[in-house]
């Protein structure tokens, strides 16, 4: 079956349609690592999100989560699915390397290798790249916006944000959604302790003062509120350039249904750069 034949099918089935990366069917292989790809119907020039995965989580898994890919490839997006550097428990689960500090694999260099690499084999629009990732993911999602806002043309992180203590302060003003569970009980919006207190999961809305000043906003209090769905929406109107928007769901810790649209919606209604 050609590559075409593959993605009509999975289309048509409602699933995400996997590209083929040589050897591998489901995964693509570069220096320092892996990750996984779903293409749009017409893939050449094609915008795209960086989704990463939970802890334990793999892009694999990541790419065959309907609810998340395939609101995306409808909308003509291809969506990447990096692996995560470090092993996580004993089922072959990987993890980010997130926190400041730490040895091992520099995450922000290896997504920019994963979007040149996905740019080269499939003549997609890197332009101004997407980036959203659950829980673990979302950790490594608020990092590098911080760190390094100009990687992403957007940030999205789920249901994750930062550990304590958090950073004092970030590189520059950033566009980012925030969606969280009013429910969540793996990281609760005001954060836990883990392990004896050894790793603490940083409060929610702290994370939220801090994008705040980097975005030099006016003020705390939000500019606007919005519904949608079950999602109740705040925004902050702060420096040119830079967007903020909180979206809380009642839902527990997962990727909720309907947040791919909306998290679409919100990036595409952004101003040009």
């Amino acid at each position: 079956m050609t590559r075409l034949a593959v993605l009509i099918a999975a289309l048509m089935l409602g699933g995400p349609a996997l590209a083929d990366c040589g050897p591998a069917p489901d995964a693509c292989e570069i220096e320092g690592g892996s990750y996984h790809i779903a293409l749009p119907a017409q893939p050449e020039g094609a915008p795209v999100v960086v989704f990463l995965h939970g802890a334990g989580g793999t892009g694999g898994y990541s790419i065959s989560n309907a609810d998340v890919v395939a609101p995306m490839l409808a909308r003509g997006y291809a969506v990447l699915a990096p692996d995560g550097s470090r092993s996580f428990g004993n089922g072959g689960g990987r993890v980010w390397n997130f926190l400041p500090g730490r040895e091992g694999r520099d995450e922000a260099d290896f997504l920019q290798d994963v979007l040149r690499d996905a740019a080269g084999r499939f003549a997609l629009d890197t332009g101004a790249p997407v980036l959203a990732g659950f829980s673990a993911g979302g950790f490594m999602v608020s990092y590098l916006a911080c760190a390094r806002p100009g990687d992403f043309a957007a940030y999205a992180p789920v249901s994750g944000g930062f550990w304590r203590p958090q950073p004092e302060h970030c590189a520059g003003p950033v566009r980012l959604f925030q969606t969280h569970g009013w429910r969540d009980t793996t990281v609760p919006l005001e954060g836990r302790a883990l392990r004896g207190g050894a790793f603490v999961q940083g409060d929610i809305f702290a994370g939220m003062a801090l994008w705040r000043q980097a975005n030099a906003c006016a003020g705390d209090d939000p500019s606007g509120y919005s519904e949608t769905g079950p999602f109740q929406r705040r925004r902050w109107d702060c420096v040119p350039g830079s967007a903020l928007e909180f979206a809380l769901f009642p839902g527990g810790h997962q990727v909720p249904a309907g947040w791919a649209d909306m998290m679409l919606d919100w990036f595409e209604a952004l101003p040009g750069e």
